[in-house]
């Protein structure tokens, strides 16, 4: 395979995952909206999700669907790459942040795109390193 070949490959598999993550997007924003969030509290929600999907694709090098994310990425992009390549990384972004997966894995959960376990592995990550989270943003 050429790098030419290899390249269009790699911008396929981005195109179909950013692809198969819209209707995630769409979904978890419409229940969002029916749990009665204000309008901005919901696409703040629904852009932190982008960022992450930004992440899955270009920095965590595991071409993962946001369906497909484990408890393992939103440790490293909190505690790591948000703190390190946000500009507005603060602790009421990553407070937001933590409210942000909480919500998006129940739903998940909630609709059965994951299982039960890979929501109580990413909630116990939440609980559990919040402290450590919260400090990457305060140094």
């Amino acid at each position: 395979m050429t790098d030419s070949e290899h390249a269009e490959t790699y911008e396929q598999r981005v195109q179909a995952i950013r692809q198969a993550n819209q209707p995630l997007l769409e979904g978890f924003e419409h229940w969002l909206r029916q749990s009665g969030l204000r309008e901005q509290t919901v696409r703040d929600h629904v852009d932190n999700l982008r960022l992450f999907e930004h992440y899955l694709l270009l920095y965590a090098y595991s071409l993962r669907r946001l369906d497909e994310a484990t408890d393992s990425e939103v440790y490293w992009f909190l505690a790591d790459w948000f703190p390190r390549k946000a500009l507005w990384a603060s602790v009421s972004s990553m407070t937001m942040y933590l409210a942000t997966f909480k919500k998006f894995f129940t739903w998940m959960g909630e609709t059965g795109l994951v299982s039960p376990q890979v929501v109580v592995d990413v909630r116990s990550t939440l609980k559990e390193e919040r402290r450590v989270f919260l400090r990457a943003v305060e140094e």
